[in-house]
């Protein structure tokens, strides 16, 4: 099932499975961009994003590691 920007808590927890062990703050926002773009089943018809949405999969993908 697909899922979309608006999934940020499903998004957190895929990028937590796909990359283990990396300090989420570590990452630049056009970076995480491409990442989540990447993710199996991501759709990414809604085009662009702005950083509020990724500042908040950053902090849950932080609070996944946790």
């Amino acid at each position: 099932m697909s899922y979309g920007w608006n999934d940020v808590q499903r998004i957190a927890e895929e990028l937590a499975e796909t990359h283990p062990g990396l300090d989420p703050y570590s990452v630049g926002f056009v970076r995480l961009q491409q990442m989540i773009q990447q993710l199996p089943d991501f759709d990414n018809t809604s085009g662009r994003v702005g950083e509020k949405v990724l500042e908040a999969v950053q902090t849950l993908w932080a609070d996944e590691i946790d």
